[in-house]
């Protein structure tokens, strides 16, 4: 399914409308679509912030910007949950839903809580929808720095600011590791998508390409599934994404002492940034990690600043 199909088939009748004008190509451009009552509907794209007019087009001019009504997100939410909003009831704890094509759809409103749990959202007031794009090849410059040899990789972690590109590239990392080529053996990957933004499963299926020997839990905390991966699934590899809670540490640690690779992200500039955070201090002081590899934005996304050898902490290579 195209991006402005998936995208324009979850919104509401007025909002398709509108939405369905948009030349296809540009919803590979957008980023984020932020709806919110009583305001003007804000597109993200790649060359900035703007507004979307009635018949399609967009503009700068704020007052002739489509201003988005409560009945918008209401019928919005509908289409998305197929009229039946309970079956997500447990993602909305989380504040999001993740919508066919891999969307996740940020939710804000009226926090329902029950014996200091978060049950639900109700009375939604606004919406981020979050457009997921798939960019195959997006790890190819990192692959080579990750193989220990052709049957093995290195515990790797990738350290990024956000909106860096960190989660594509690792989403492409698991398909290629997954695969193998004619000279790297295919292995067996598992992945805990605690926020369905890897897999971008919808009821359960990935709607990106993980790669044929992937196998994936959505919507699970990293903890319980890496050692739910472990005792069930016979991973030669685990990613995550954006480690660095303390149960995080000992979950990676019983996966190295089983023998798994472990490839993750973690939020941050470069190594010093990092460390000033106890967790990853001790993760990496501890040698947890083989392959220490910093992207940024500067010549777009998932630029490499530098690769470090996380035994040694020396620079292996050095991308200018």
């Amino acid at each position: 399914m195209y991006i402005k199909e998936s995208i324009t088939n979850s919104l509401g009748h007025r909002l398709k409308g509108i939405f369905s004008k948009v030349e296809k190509e540009d919803f590979h451009k957008i980023y984020e679509i932020r709806i919110r009552t009583n305001q003007p509907i804000i597109i993200y794209k790649e060359s900035g912030e703007c507004f979307i007019r009635s018949n399609g087009q967009y503009t700068l001019d704020r007052k002739k910007a489509v201003i988005a009504r409560d009945e918008d997100i209401k019928n919005t939410l509908e289409m998305m949950s197929n009229y039946s909003m309970y079956a997500f009831e447990e993602e909305l704890r989380q504040g999001y839903i993740t919508i066919e094509g891999g969307h996740r759809v940020g939710i804000v409103g009226k926090v329902i809580v029950e014996n200091n749990t978060i049950k639900s959202i109700r009375y939604v007031g606004a919406m981020n929808i979050r457009l997921a794009h798939e960019i195959v090849g997006a790890a190819d410059k990192i692959m080579p720095y990750i193989y220990k040899d052709n049957a093995s990789i290195y515990h790797t972690l990738l350290v990024s600011p956000p909106k860096c590109g960190k989660t594509t590239i690792l989403r492409d990392l698991i398909r290629q590791i997954s695969e193998g080529s004619a000279l790297k053996q295919g292995q067996t990957v598992g992945v805990v998508d605690e926020r369905s933004e890897i897999g971008g499963s919808y009821m359960g299926i990935p709607q990106n390409d993980i790669g044929p020997r992937t196998d994936l839990l959505d919507g699970c905390s990293k903890v319980d599934g890496m050692l739910m991966l472990l005792r069930s699934m016979s991973p030669q590899v685990i990613a995550v994404d954006e480690i660095g809670k303390k149960e995080d540490l000992y979950a990676i640690e019983e996966v190295l002492n089983a023998g798994v690779k472990i490839v993750s992200t973690v939020h941050g500039t470069n190594l010093d940034d990092i460390m000033k955070k106890p967790v990853l201090k001790e993760m990496i002081e501890k040698e947890f990690f083989q392959r220490i590899i910093c992207i940024s934005f500067r010549r777009g996304p998932g630029t490499i600043e530098e690769i470090l050898d996380g035994s040694s902490l020396k620079d292996c290579k050095v991308v200018s």
